[in-house]
């Protein structure tokens, strides 16, 4: 592979590092306040799951996020917290890249019918393909510091 400037692997941890700053700025604009105390995270979601064409969606969060909205708005918002983290500094990199494509594709689902979401789920999702096919922790990573992978 011939590349300008930095090497093929090189350039693939730049662009797991952005996936990275892309996650830790969802996490930073969120009203933690309004998603922790008022629940307004989940409110938000659990009322786009209560319009949703589709069924499983529907009873799916009726089952696993209706029941613990004060439990789930921690993990929505600390999950984004730490793939953040994980991508930027390499840290359990494979983990953190099938938890965000995980995230990115019940985001997705979740918001089917909201078309400015879908263009930055969709391609947050592929970037965290090409980084885990490309195992985009052998470059400027603690992974590949320590090890790991």
């Amino acid at each position: 592979m011939v590349t300008i400037w930095l090497t093929g692997a090189e350039w693939v941890a730049v662009l797991r590092i952005g996936l990275g700053l892309w996650w830790l700025e969802s996490w930073r604009h969120k009203d933690k306040k309004g998603w922790f105390e008022r629940g307004t995270g989940i409110a938000w979601a659990s009322d786009v799951a209560a319009k949703h064409r589709w069924n499983a969606v529907r009873s799916g969060f009726d089952t696993v996020v209706a029941p613990r909205p004060r439990t789930m708005a921690y993990v929505v918002v600390y999950a984004e917290l730490a793939l953040g983290l994980g991508l930027v500094v390499g840290f359990l990199t494979p983990i953190a890249l099938v938890g965000g494509l995980l995230l990115n594709l019940l985001y997705l689902v979740l918001m089917i019918h909201d078309w400015a979401e879908q263009g930055q789920n969709a391609m947050m999702a592929l970037i965290s393909l090409v980084a885990l096919f490309a195992m985009s922790w052998q470059t400027w990573s603690l992974d590949s510091a320590v090890g790991f992978f």
